[in-house]
């Protein structure tokens, strides 16, 4: 039965939750945006930021009026005002350093992708329990009171059986940005498709059972520049997904099921507005709310704090394996176009 009304989102409450002193590691522009989030919309504080360049850690600290920073990552975590660690490191440091903080007894929320590949998040996930640590990757959007409406619709079926995930992500990148770095594990798969892949998990219930992929690179071939790909999961549902740096493209997504249809506008992982339609087009919800972006990360850092405050050390919301599979599916793709990263590749 179509609902009179959309349920209300489930927000984690920034007074109920313990207050941590956080550490930043890589303070680029999504650990600036970060770190405005945290001030803004949370009780939590910052009292260290470490970069390789110890200028630029000091630049970060004297803006966010930080106590603390310093050119070295160990330096960071071998200190006792520090609860847990955000990292925001380029994708290729994401997994060694994240084995340096649960080394040194820290909680860690790592900026997405969680790693490169799905065995090295495997051991991120294993080294975390082991040291009986809280290890979460910031897929943000799964944290969003957006996703959170929309899981709650699929919850309860309100689309009825979804036969279709439909949705793209394109964005047009100048030259010198570092998505164009294979270095740096560049090309659109980590960037951009990791946001396609991560909704066709969440939508489809788990890992795909198919997974069909083209890729196109860059002209001078070091990374891949375009990828569409097509899912086929459980009960039949199929995604059709592409990813490009060499274009805008609308950034929308369309989950259509046999009783509704949700239609996010783009880009649908951000904050913004989505439509519930029935099939007969009798009936219509709208959810509408301030594209405000990355304020929104505040909803992660309270949903990580909750979990410290129950003890737990995966999220009921974006639980590690979820982030696995939505790498492993990566990893199939991957293989499918010829990318390897450099770490990846044999000596």
């Amino acid at each position: 039965m179509f609902p009179s009304t959309l349920p209300a989102p489930r927000i984690t409450d920034a007074s109920q939750v313990p207050r941590l002193r956080w550490g930043i590691i890589g303070p680029g522009w999504i650990a600036d945006h970060f770190a405005h989030a945290l001030r803004q919309h949370t009780r939590q504080q910052i009292t260290a930021v470490a970069a390789r360049d110890p200028a630029k850690a000091q630049t970060f600290a004297d803006k966010w009026a930080i106590g603390h920073a310093t050119g070295s990552l160990d330096e960071l975590l071998a200190r006792e005002d520090v609860d847990a660690v955000y990292i925001a490191t380029p994708h290729n440091h994401h997994f060694p350093d994240g084995l340096r903080a649960i080394a040194a007894g820290k909680h860690l929320l790592i900026e997405k992708p969680l790693a490169l590949n799905a065995p090295q998040a495997t051991q991120l996930k294993q080294a975390a329990a082991a040291a009986n640590l809280l290890c979460m990757e910031a897929m943000w959007c799964n944290f969003a009171p957006k996703y959170d409406v929309i899981r709650q619709l699929l919850e309860d079926g309100v689309p009825g059986e979804v036969h279709t995930l439909i949705a793209d992500h394109g964005e047009f990148f100048t030259p010198d940005h570092r998505i164009f770095n294979a270095d740096l594990a560049g090309g659109p798969m980590l960037d951009l498709g990791s946001y396609l892949v991560a909704l066709s998990v969440f939508v489809g219930g788990g890992a795909p059972e198919t997974i069909v992929a083209r890729g196109q690179p860059v002209p001078n071939g070091r990374v891949n520049g375009q990828t569409s790909m097509l899912f086929t999961h459980r009960h039949g549902m199929q995604s059709v997904l592409n990813t490009t740096l060499f274009s805008n493209t609308p950034g929308g997504a369309v989950i259509a099921g046999r009783d509704a249809t949700l239609e996010l506008t783009g880009q649908f992982y951000a904050p913004g507005n989505f439509t519930l339609t029935s099939s007969d087009r009798r009936h219509r919800l709208q959810w509408q709310e301030p594209t405000n972006r990355y304020e929104q990360l505040s909803h992660e850092i309270n949903h990580f704090a909750w979990c410290i405050g129950q003890s737990l050390i995966d999220s009921p919301v974006h639980p590690l394996d979820q982030a696995i599979i939505t790498l492993a599916a990566m990893d199939n793709v991957r293989q499918q176009i010829g990318v390897t990263f450099n770490e990846e590749q044999q000596p």
